[in-house]
């Protein structure tokens, strides 16, 4: 396996491991926020012209076949790596949902959102292939005393955050292809960290570099940015796992019921922490029944569900709620507002409630 052997103490910075045509390549640029049509999926599967995007400072343009990962720090052997090399390591392929730490945001101080879309809209998911981080640590060899990791992209942001060792020996990937083909710059590509069940903003596009440490860097992004402010005035970081929760794609809002009489509502449902133990329905606001999960039931993916349900003409709110294999529960949005407060904006997992009114026609909200 060719690789490019870094000197003890050199710069990661000095090397040049992306091409660009010119400098205004790497000029700031608005971020793009793109939302996934949930309505319109019927597998777990996300198509990737409608996999969600979210990113801090445009897409760089990069050369894959000058692109190289660097791991350096803490390890007994730094290295750079081009992706021919990535692809020599035993590739891995899994499904695994993606979910943006801020999706449901808008929801967080009440009904906001027209559609599903917008109100849940940063998640999708799809198939990852790739090679297991932990593999190429091995490669370096990781040093005693390093217990967190520094992820790199090569945007015009230098985009970086802090991830626990720990994660990365576990199942993290170093992306390169998405359902099947060359993973699109879009998305991060040709060179993306994914780290199955974490918020999305770590699973760092465009990556060039991984740096080992002891401690969290504490980077804007995890510091200004993606921290939670609670009712104490205080501020929790490094909060990572996406919790369980679960949305009913239709009917929902911005729908309208035809006819009278039986009717099937579908949805998704996730979870950070594994798999999706059961999902259920409720009609009136009150009881609860088990909806029908359909295979496959994979752990940190989309479960799809369905259940039937008769509609006479009167208004009635539809919702579900998740519990994933850990035990827990998908929160009511009060419940979620008394532990976090109204400030919090990301991690919103509260249960979703849809009106149906006596038109048809399907909002959001209670």
């Amino acid at each position: 396996m060719r690789r490019d052997r870094l000197l003890r103490g050199a710069s990661a910075l000095a090397f040049a491991p992306f091409a660009m045509r010119g400098r205004a390549e790497a000029a700031y640029v608005e971020p793009n926020i793109i939302f996934s049509p949930l309505a319109r999926q019927r597998g777990i599967i996300t198509p990737t012209a409608n996999f969600y995007v979210r990113d801090h400072a445009g897409v760089p343009t990069i050369d894959p076949a000058r692109h190289r990962l660097i791991v350096h720090g803490l390890v007994r052997s730094p290295l750079a790596f081009t992706i021919a090399d990535l692809m020599k390591f035993p590739a891995v392929t899994r499904t695994h949902f993606l979910e943006c730490a801020g999706n449901s945001g808008s929801e967080w101080q009440g009904p906001s959102a027209s559609d599903v879309m917008n109100s849940h809209g940063l998640v999708s998911c799809t198939s990852w292939t790739g090679a297991l981080v932990r593999d190429v640590l091995a490669e370096v060899g990781v040093a005693g005393e390093a217990s967190w990791l520094l992820a790199e992209g090569v945007d015009s942001a230098r985009y970086d955050r802090s991830i626990p060792l720990h994660k990365a020996l576990d199942d993290a990937l170093l992306v390169y292809a998405q359902d099947g083909k060359p993973l699109p710059p879009l998305h991060g590509g040709p060179l993306r960290l994914i780290l199955p069940g974490y918020e999305g903003s770590t699973n760092v596009k465009w990556l060039h570099r991984l740096k080992l440490g002891r401690t969290p860097w504490a980077t804007r992004e995890e510091t200004a940015e993606y921290t939670e402010l609670l009712p104490s005035g205080h501020a929790r970081a490094y909060d990572f796992v996406m919790r369980v929760k679960s949305v009913i794609v239709s009917p929902s809002a911005g729908d309208r019921v035809r006819e009278r009489g039986a009717q099937t509502l579908r949805g998704f449902a996730w979870s950070g922490r594994g798999k999706i133990a059961r999902v259920e329905i409720s009609t009136d606001g009150h009881t609860w029944r088990e909806a029908r999960l359909q295979p496959p039931i994979l752990t940190r993916a989309f479960t799809a569900f369905d259940a039937p349900f008769a509609w006479d003409g009167k208004p009635m709110t539809l919702r579900s709620r998740a519990t994933d294999e850990t035990g827990a529960l998908q929160p009511t949005h009060a419940a979620l507002v008394a532990e976090r407060g109204l400030f919090s904006q990301y991690h919103n997992n509260a249960i979703q409630v849809w009106h149906l009114g006596r038109s048809g026609a399907v909002r959001n909200g209670a």
